[in-house]
Parts: structure tokens; C-alpha cells; sequence
């Protein structure tokens, strides 16, 4: 089963460019040295509780070049464990076979444990890795939005609810939003990363085959042994078909990628050329249509908050249906559907990041589109003002009456309105209520504490 640099690959990201170009850290390469790292790492737990020889832990950890990051040039062939995993319905039996056919301490390797504790915790590792990158993505999309919206706190724009003009807003205000919905899921991602569990149960959860071995003190320090040689957490139980640290991580990754698909759905919308207020630092071209600049970051991360929530349905799916002590299938299930899940995630976060970073606005058109009520966006604080003065029913025919005229002129024609100032009553940054408050809160440095 030897490595070949040459091996086919089925999926390069041809058909997902979002994560094109950012999926290495879930590739099956990253997978398999996961797998190694996991069953080296049990190896040297086993000598940590004093259940193996020190030196066993050592010869082992050359030979698969264990290092603080865990094992890289092991030399073995994804392909080669792929095709051998059909039989057993899982990549771990021929996997310890091949590290036992080395013939370095091959009565060490998987002692007590099961297919799913390496499986599990190889799954873990390849998650934490792919967490820091996208928590450091995210960061990068925060950094670059809360810049741009202090720098556009006071630019007035059209609040817009149901496709329609409201009232007032700023761009700094919406854009705060924005802000606030990511550091938000960066919160949640920590949680999720910091809580990432190694597995370790033994055949049917219950470590029988270690405690028989080597009695109950050193089967019970050896999941915290194991941890500590990986970085993970030490769970208090086995979770072969307790599958919230699974369910938990797919969620806080939802939550980010729904939090990405926010903003690229706005910058969709605002960079339609009859609205034109913000544009992405660089479009894309069509192969037909030269004068084409479409929103193409927008795009991509929008095709990954498409999919993105069904994901995690599947995981919870998967864990509903985890029965006794070892699921039939939905364990498989949830396999590939999480490894996704972390490259949309990954994918989607460069993306916003670089989306962030290049964020453009146009603020004539941002006045150009806010004029185009002629004051009606403010018609909430103008009902507020005359109705007492006028009623409901003149009111209500003034706002009419005015849209095929001027609303200005209207007003100043009211005798009741005589020593109102119809400019300022007008004026739509009059009306902006806590905007540019809530935009400092958003983006004070401090702001990302839950």
C-alpha cells in the first residue's frame, strides 16, 4: 500500500468552485494522515498510562514521522485504503493491517480500540484543522467589514423591507449587521473547535478489552492520555451513538456559512446595475457578454449556503438513527456529508474574506436611489408630525397626491404645516434613529465577546 503521487483524484473541485483552491485540509490525503496520527497517538496513550513500553510509542512515532502537527510521511496510498475498505465498510480495517505489515511494533498498534474510535477521532483532527482556517478567514471578513462600516456609519441609504424602500438606514448600519452575524459564528466555532472529542470506546463502548488487559485505573486514564497527545478534548463517555459532537460542529459551521450567505446575498442585490450602490472589488466576466461584471464571490458563497443547511439535516439524521451501540449506516453516512460541510465552510469564508476586502460603494447611486421617493422613505415620521394635525384620511390622500408630484410642495401648501421646516422634516438623515450607534457597538474592538 505505498504512496503514488500520481494517484487519481474524482473530485478537484471542478463542479465547487467556492472551495476550490481552499479544501486541502479535507482532502483524503488530509484523512489518512489523520487515521495514522490517530492510531500512533493511541500507541503513545497506551505508554503514557503505563500499559506499553515508552520505547514501542518511540519506534512506532519515527516510523510514521509523528510530529506536534501528527503524522505526514507514512507513505501510504489513499487509493490503495479506499479500494480495501469495501469489504469491511470502513477505511480503519485496512488500515491497521497495513500499519502492522510494516513490522514495527505491530503488536502495539490498535490495541482496544475499534474501526470507529480511529475513524471518529481522525475525524476530529481533520475538523480542527479546517476550523482554524476558516475562524481565521472569518476574522479576516470581520477585520474588513467593521473598517467599512466605520467609514460609511453616516451615509444615508434606503432601508429596504420586503424589496421595498422603509425608512432610512446607513450603509455603515447594514453593513454593522453584517459584522455582528459573523462574529457571531466565529463565537460559535471556537465553542464547537475547543470541544472537539477524541473516541474511545473499544468494541461496543465500554473499553472491556483494555480494562481486561490492563486493568480498570489505566483504562480509565487512557481516553485522557490519548487526548493530550492529539490536542482534543477527553470526553466523559465513548459517543459511538451519542453523535452531538458531530451534530454540534455541523451546526456552528451552518451557522457560519449562513452568516457569509447574508452578506453575499445583500452585495448580490445592491450590485444589480439599476441599483449599483455596492460593487465587488473585482467582477466576473461572461463567455457572452463582454460588459458583464457579475458579482462572482457573491455567487459562489450563495451556492454554499444553498447547501449547507441540508448537510447538517443529514448529520442530524445520521444521529437520530445511531442505534445500540454502533449505527448501521448512518454512521457511514456522515462520512462525507460533514467532510463537505468543512469545505463549504472553508470555501465560503475565503471567499467572504476576500469579498470583504474589496468591498466597494457608490455613493451617488446610494443618493441617487434614496431620492427616488422624494421623501416619502420618511413617511413614518411625517405621519407622526401631521396626522394630529390633519388626520388620518388627509394624510393618508397627501402621501397619495404626492406621488405623481412633489411631496415638498405639498406640504408647504398645508396651512397646518405653516411653521413646520419641510426641509428638515424631509431630510432622510434626520431620520436614522441609533444607526450610527449601532454601528460603533458593532465595531468596537471588543464587540466579538458573547
Amino acid at each position: 500500500m505505498s504512496s503514488d503521487h500520481r494517484e487519481p483524484s474524482l473530485d478537484v473541485g471542478l463542479l465547487s468552485p467556492v472551495s476550490a483552491g481552499h479544501d486541502e485540509s479535507v482532502s483524503d490525503a488530509a484523512i489518512l494522515d489523520a487515521l495514522v496520527t490517530a492510531e500512533v497517538a493511541l500507541v503513545r496513550g497506551l505508554a503514557r498510562v503505563g500499559a506499553l513500553d515508552p520505547g514501542a510509542a518511540e519506534r512506532l512515532s519515527a516510523e510514521y514521522g509523528w510530529t506536534d502537527s501528527g503524522c505526514r510521511g507514512h507513505g501510504l496510498s489513499a487509493t490503495d485504503l479506499a479500494l480495501a475498505a469495501v469489504d469491511g465498510g470502513n477505511p480503519v480495517i485496512p488500515l491497521v493491517g497495513a500499519l502492522r505489515g510494516r513490522g514495527v511494533e505491530p503488536d502495539a498498534i490498535h490495541r482496544g480500540a475499534t474501526s470507529q474510535d480511529i475513524l471518529d477521532t481522525a475525524l476530529m483532527l481533520v475538523a480542527r484543522e479546517a476550523l482554524g482556517r476558516v475562524i481565521a478567514d472569518l476574522d479576516r471578513a470581520a477585520r474588513a467589514l467593521s473598517a467599512f462600516a466605520d467609514e460609511h456609519a453616516g451615509v444615508v441609504t434606503a432601508g429596504r423591507t420586503l424589496t421595498q424602500h422603509a425608512v432610512p438606514t446607513t450603509v455603515g448600519a447594514r453593513v454593522a449587521g453584517w459584522v455582528r452575524g459573523i462574529r457571531r459564528a466565529v463565537h460559535r466555532l471556537r465553542e464547537a473547535r475547543d470541544a472537539l472529542p477524541v473516541q474511545l470506546g473499544g468494541a461496543a463502548g465500554t473499553l472491556a478489552a483494555t480494562v481486561d488487559e490492563w486493568g480498570t485505573d489505566a483504562a480509565a486514564a487512557l481516553p485522557s492520555a490519548f487526548a493530550a497527545e492529539l490536542g482534543l478534548m477527553a470526553p466523559d463517555a465513548p459517543w459511538h451513538t451519542e453523535r452531538w459532537p458531530v451534530t454540534e460542529l455541523g451546526d456552528a459551521l451552518v451557522q457560519a456559512v449562513d452568516a457569509v450567505g447574508k452578506v453575499a446575498a445583500d452585495v448580490a442585490v445592491l450590485t444589480r446595475p439599476e441599483i449599483g450602490e455596492l460593487a465587488e472589488g473585482r467582477g466576473g466576466g461572461s463567455s457572452a457578454m463582454p460588459q458583464k461584471q457579475n458579482p462572482v464571490a457573491s455567487a459562489l458563497i450563495r451556492s454554499a449556503a444553498l447547501r449547507a443547511p441540508q448537510l447538517a439535516a443529514t448529520l442530524h439524521l445520521a444521529s437520530a438513527f445511531a442505534v445500540e451501540e454502533r449505527p448501521d449506516g448512518a454512521w457511514h453516512a456522515e462520512w462525507p456529508t460533514l467532510r463537505e460541510l468543512l469545505r463549504l465552510a472553508l470555501g465560503s469564508s475565503a471567499q467572504a474574506a476576500a469579498l470583504a476586502e474589496g468591498l466597494v460603494v457608490d455613493r451617488a447611486a446610494v443618493a441617487r436611489n434614496l431620492a427616488l421617493s422624494d421623501g416619502r422613505i420618511v413617511s413614518e415620521r411625517l405621519a407622526r408630525v401631521l396626522v394630529p394635525r390633519i388626520g388620518k384620511e388627509r394624510f393618508a390622500a397627501l402621501i397619495g397626491e404626492a406621488s405623481t408630484g412633489s411631496l415638498a410642495g405639498a406640504l408647504r401648501a398645508l396651512p397646518e404645516a405653516a411653521d413646520l421646516d419641510v426641509d428638515a422634516l424631509l431630510d432622510p438623515a434626520g431620520y436614522t434613529g441609533l444607526a450610527e450607534r449601532f454601528v460603533g457597538d458593532a465595531t468596537a474592538p471588543d464587540s466579538g465577546r458573547a
